[in-house]
């Protein structure tokens, strides 16, 4: 699983096309003891490892830092800080790393601060992505909270002059109860600064937890809902000016005349022309927006492809030199001349955008030659090193603060907007706020990327799949290796040579390769005329995903009732990144118009001990309601080196009347550990509605979105 993870690591990467990280460089400990009063600190001192980058070439091997410290502080009033370069984008991710903090530590939730993605104050981290905050970052802390408890037992024994193994620590105190003594941790870590490395304490049993599993409310929810917390654009610096940029005229393209006069003469203003960057800072918001109108540029665009020449372009285009994923076994060729049924058919998946609730937005302040900035952005880290190597300072002289993030959805691990803002700051003279307006979201941030995938398959008579073949041009390989026993197998990922930015996007590649896969599946139980729920569990035998699967099915009364006319149902299942899932859909279709509606989903979630009910269900609530947008209307149209439809008023996204009846069923593995939930919901969604479309009307479609205009009425 490990290795796995590297490799979809390094293909995001590569999409994003963003270089290598740069070394790491150790948070200096005698200025990080400074921060401190008196207190207890534990550090952790982890295993090495290593990142294996695959899935497009050009990275070789990357070792990652072979000691990964993080801080739990215990301050003297008792109430607890931890530090960890994860961050907060809408995932509640502060809330279920707290939970688990206070598990092992034996304190309520309350009394937790977490310090997230500083990274002054924080440890390294590679970043929020991958749904690996929950398995990895999880127990790093609980094991860091275990040591701290461990230590304080001893400290109160010691001061005791008793056994520690006679003590007890609940609710944020030591206990003697031979003796009814008992004094907080705070009293016991009163003026001194301690340093304990642990590796690999035992865990409380999730059979045995009191805080963990419970569905506690989101830390700092109060914040959000009342307009009390500070999202980046709500920052304001001394002396602060506002940034624009001046953006090209397509993709691709080169800066041929420039005139910046009428800018100059404004008062307050600052023109910034390096290369092919310009931007403009400005006293205020108004004067900003009025210089950049101000400036008189003229650009040379490339001809480039439209997305109506999706399929001929990725198919024609796979990177030379780049060598994808491949997995063979048995011979297909072979097991498909016994096949009683034999199939191939070719999907086809738009690029669409992130849409975060928030753009990106960045300020940016030096102080001497240390730049400061405020992002929001998945990889503090890494944007530290982006802008220390933009500007040729060393990476101790960056400091990256994230304050919780309006979204992101994988949409910001880069940091271009933090090293636009800087570089007007550096000219200016003074701090610089720079918001990303819609359009320029929509056009300049990296896209999910499209994809052509072509399958042939073979199955028996009894509903016995014995051939497979698969091969995903450019959308990527997460996920595409088939769920089901077949002997005979052939799956290949093919790089290519993207017309546009491209990049991570909640579940990776996986949401696509899902649909291909269990479209696909329900096409091969259509043709040997088995029902689809008991052909898919004829062909598999990993136990986690006939678990889910019979759950959802259960609730979904599949096989129990029937749809009403016009009504189809459908459902589809799988795992990726630790988690399993199965999503079952009722969806109408008007024959006369060719809408569609989805009228009810019901998924299935397994990610072993699940540590907030609660989050964990709004994860896949959400999951499903974004999921809609690409399956149905999402994607983006251009031509050109240009967005066509760069705005939300052009740009379908889900909408409340788009809501259907939502049920989860939360299949909670007390008995293996915890994984992440943040991806792997979404990816259901499509394949299950699109088998719903053909149950209802017999029409089977291929494309993601599948009905951006309803399904034509010739059809229905």
């Amino acid at each position: 699983m490990a290795t796995r993870i590297d490799q979809e690591l390094a293909f995001e990467l590569a999409q994003q096309q963003v270089p290598s990280a740069a070394p790491w460089f150790e948070v200096d400990r005698r200025d990080f003891l400074k921060l401190f009063g008196g207190g207890l600190l534990v550090c952790l001192c982890a295993k090495s490892g290593t990142a294996q980058e695959s899935g497009r070439g050009g990275f070789g091997q990357h070792e990652l830092p072979k000691e990964i410290a993080a801080w739990l502080h215990i301050n003297e009033d008792g109430r607890v800080t931890v530090y960890t370069g994860k961050v907060e984008m809408g995932q509640n991710i502060r809330t279920s790393l707290a939970q688990q903090v206070a598990e092992e530590l034996r304190v309520p939730v309350d009394p937790i601060t977490m310090i997230m993605g500083d990274t002054d104050l924080t440890p390294w981290d590679a970043g929020t992505f991958g749904s690996r905050t929950t398995p990895t970052m999880g127990p790093q802390l609980k094991t860091m909270a275990v040591a701290a408890r461990e230590q304080l037992v001893n400290m109160a024994a010691q001061r005791w002059n008793t056994q520690p193994s006679g003590l007890i620590a609940a609710n944020g105190k030591v206990t003697n109860p031979k003796t009814n003594q008992s004094l907080t941790y705070g009293e016991i870590t009163h003026g001194q600064k301690l340093v304990q490395l642990v590796e690999d304490p035992p865990f409380t049993p999730a059979t045995e937890w009191k805080i963990e599993g419970k569905p506690v409310p989101k830390v700092d929810g109060r914040d959000f809902v009342t307009g009390k917390h500070k999202y980046t654009s709500d920052l304001i610096r001394p002396g602060m000016m506002y940034g624009k940029v001046l953006r090209p005229a397509g993709f691709k393209a080169t800066l041929t005349s420039f005139n910046d006069e009428a800018a100059k003469k404004m008062p307050g203003v600052t023109v910034v022309h390096d290369g092919d960057f310009i931007g403009i800072a400005a006293p205020d918001a108004w004067s900003a927006e009025q210089a950049l109108n101000g400036l008189r540029a003229e650009w040379k665009v490339p001809p480039q492809p439209s997305n109506q020449q999706l399929v001929e372009y990725l198919k024609k285009n796979v990177s030379e030199g780049e060598r994808g994923s491949k997995h063979a076994t048995g011979s297909v060729e072979d097991a498909l001349t016994s096949a009683d049924a034999k199939l191939s058919a070719t999907y086809v998946v738009q690029y669409i955008a992130h849409a975060p609730l928030e753009p990106r937005a960045a300020v940016a302040e030096w102080t001497g030659d240390k730049l400061t900035v405020w992002t929001g952005t998945q990889r503090p880290f890494a944007v530290r090193d982006e802008l220390a190597s933009a500007f040729h300072i060393p990476p101790e002289k960056v400091h990256v603060m994230v304050p919780d993030t309006g979204s992101a959805y994988g949409g910001k691990h880069t940091g271009e907007c933090a090293i636009e803002a800087a570089r007007l700051a550096k000219a200016a003279g003074k701090p610089v706020k720079l918001l990303w307006t819609r359009e320029e979201e929509f056009t300049w941030a990296y896209l999910r990327p499209g994809g052509v995938i072509e399958t042939r398959s073979g199955a028996k008579k009894d509903g016995t799949v014995v051939a497979w073949e698969f091969h995903n041009y450019n959308s990527g390989p997460s996920g595409i290796g088939t769920s089901y026993n077949v002997p005979n197998q052939l799956i290949q990922f093919h790089p290519v040579d993207s017309p546009l930015r491209q990049g991570s996007y909640r579940g990776l590649a996986a949401t696509a390769n899902h649909f291909a896969r269990e479209s696909h599946m329900d096409e091969l139980a259509n043709a040997v005329k088995i029902d689809p729920l008991e052909f898919r569990l004829k062909n598999l035998t990993d136990e986690r995903l006939r678990a889910v699967l019979q759950a959802a099915a259960e609730k979904f009364s599949w096989g129990k009732t029937k749809p009403a006319a016009g009504r189809g149902f459908g459902l589809a299942c799988g795992f990726e990144k630790g988690s399993y899932f199965a999503t079952c859909a009722e969806v109408e279709v008007d024959r006369a118009t060719g809408n569609v509606q989805i009228r009810r989903v019901v998924e299935a979630f397994e990610c072993g001990a699940v540590v907030n009910p609660n989050g964990l269900r709004n994860q896949v609530e959400g999951a499903i309601v974004q999921g809609i947008g690409g399956a149905l209307f999402e994607a983006i149209r251009f031509d050109n080196g240009r967005i066509l439809n760069p705005h939300f008023a052009q740009y379908r996204v889900p909408r409340f009347r788009d809501t259907p009846q939502v049920e989860v069923v939360l299949v909670d593995r007390k008995d293996l550990p915890s994984s992440g939930a943040g991806e792997t919901p979404i990816m259901g969604l499509a394949p299950a509605v699109g088998n719903a479309i053909f149950a209802a009307t017999g029409v089977r479609i291929r494309n993601l979105p599948m009905v951006p205009d309803g399904i034509p009425a010739s059809q229905t």
